[in-house]
């Protein structure tokens, strides 16, 4: 399993991993730096958490 910079061990997908990018403000970028860093992960995982609870509660409606 592969490990964060800070050893760390970070979750494993079986899906293949692609880049994607998207225009943000300064401020929301620089948020989700620091989370990242304050919970020991990188912001493409925090993306991508937020992005598949989005989905989910979009196909609920």
């Amino acid at each position: 399993m592969a490990q964060s910079k800070r050893g760390r061990e970070l979750p494993k997908s079986s899906e293949e991993k692609r880049s994607f990018f998207a225009t943000l403000s300064a401020d929301v970028i620089k948020a989700m730096k620091q989370a990242a860093l304050e919970d020991d992960t990188t912001a493409s995982e925090l993306f991508e958490q937020a992005a598949r609870e989005w989905l989910d509660r979009r196909s609920k409606r």
